[in-house]
């Protein structure tokens, strides 16, 4: 067993890749917190198309932009670093761009737009967080970022609401700005100039040698991950159009689910650094499930106190994806060796976003068949993942 590990904040810093690159961390996010969850309403008021082509086409360009991952893999793997992080903000960059030259029910330009955005928002700078950081040190720079980045969203976010009500002229403002946001946080991330070594090709594998089998891992990540889309997707839908609560408890629950992400996550990995990370993530999983069973017997309290217990027992669900989130990408890394770091990463990065874009069918389609449905298939499949995490023969180095 590890001994718990104090991260100094300068440490912390240094770990993450420097102020330069927290900075440019944050003037990303916070550029992605502006558009994101107001392109769907760009596609639709700003160049008049409909609400299911938007969403179509937005999808179309995630699920597309996974497809890049393999190659940015095998470049992280011949030494990118930061090239690879600002190369995926200017890939934003071009997105945004894009999305200001579409004309008016142009879907097709649109959905290309949605592509490069979606390109760029594939690549998770964790590479160069394991190139300058190691150990449980690596850890806390890695939730330091996530906790970073969803500080920039939630305000990013919040800047985009208070716009909104400028109308069109005003989502092509957001969407400027987002663009000079990238635009800056690419030329940060760059001026870092962090190189890993290139990977030595081998006969077993001749771009870089063998990669390690966490074939249970990657498939449990698909599952864990729908946590991530609870707040945003599932708990509006049964809130809002099955238990006819007011939207203000669904506001309320995204905040606080940001709040304590970005109060949390590195307190919270930092004082679970004294277990191995296998067995935290497994409890995660036994967290989320608990949180699932939690919604399940609070949406059955009925108008009066079901919106306050979902609200209560959101804060449960926040804890289980903190403690998914700071254990996974840690664990994966501690897994792998330095010459395959970028593929497997990749691979980590295919699972997460084919989960983020599975999520929204998987929960709108099991929402219609009841709360037993839809809480007891998450509750059922994200215990037998964790199982799998718990089972799997991969483990990880006893110094980490």
């Amino acid at each position: 067993m590890a001994t718990t590990t104090r991260v100094r904040p300068r440490v912390l810093l240094r770990a993450s890749g420097g102020p330069r690159y927290a900075v440019a961390l944050t003037v990303d996010a916070l550029g992605t917190g502006l558009l994101r969850p107001f392109l769907l309403l760009y596609g639709v008021l700003v160049l008049g198309l409909s609400a299911p082509v938007t969403g179509t086409a937005m999808t179309v360009g995630v699920v597309a932009g996974l497809g890049c991952m393999p190659a940015v893999g095998r470049w992280l793997d011949r030494g990118a670093r930061s090239t690879a992080v600002a190369a995926s903000m200017l890939v934003r960059v071009v997105g945004v761009v894009l999305l200001l030259a579409t004309p008016t029910g142009n879907v097709w330009l649109f959905a290309t737009a949605a592509l490069f955005l979606g390109i760029g928002n594939q690549a998770w700078p964790a590479a160069l967080v394991a190139t300058v950081a190691h150990g449980r040190e690596r850890d806390a720079a890695l939730a330091a970022g996530r906790a970073l980045r969803n500080a920039g969203l939630g305000a990013g976010a919040l800047l985009a609401t208070a716009c909104l009500a400028g109308g069109t002229t005003a989502l092509r403002a957001l969407a400027a700005v987002t663009g000079l946001a990238y635009l800056a946080a690419a030329a940060l991330a760059w001026s870092v100039h962090v190189h890993g070594r290139p990977a030595a090709a081998t006969a077993e594998d001749g771009d870089g040698g063998p990669a390690p089998r966490m074939r249970a891992l990657l498939a449990a990540n698909v599952i864990y991950v729908f946590c991530l889309n609870v707040p945003e997707i599932a708990l509006p839908l049964v809130l809002v159009t099955q238990m006819h609560a007011s939207p203000v408890w669904s506001a309320a629950i995204f905040v606080a689910n940001t709040v304590l992400v970005v109060a949390l996550q590195v307190p919270v990995t930092v004082l679970l650094s004294r277990f191995p990370r296998r067995p935290v993530l497994a409890i995660a999983g036994v967290v989320l499930t608990a949180s699932y069973l939690g919604f399940l017997a609070a949406t059955s309290l009925g108008h009066g106190w079901g919106a306050p217990a979902v609200a209560a027992v959101s804060v449960v669900c926040t804890l289980g994806e903190i403690i998914y989130a700071g254990s996974a990408t840690a664990l994966v890394t501690a897994l792998t060796p330095a010459h395959v770091l970028g593929r497997t990463l990749a691979r980590f990065q295919l699972s997460t976003g084919f989960g983020l874009a599975a999520s929204p069918a998987v929960i709108t389609a099991l929402a219609p068949h009841g709360q037993a449905a839809l809480w007891g298939s998450l509750a059922a499949a994200t215990l037998v993942s964790a199982g799998a995490v718990a089972t799997e023969k991969d483990q990880e180095p006893r110094l980490g």
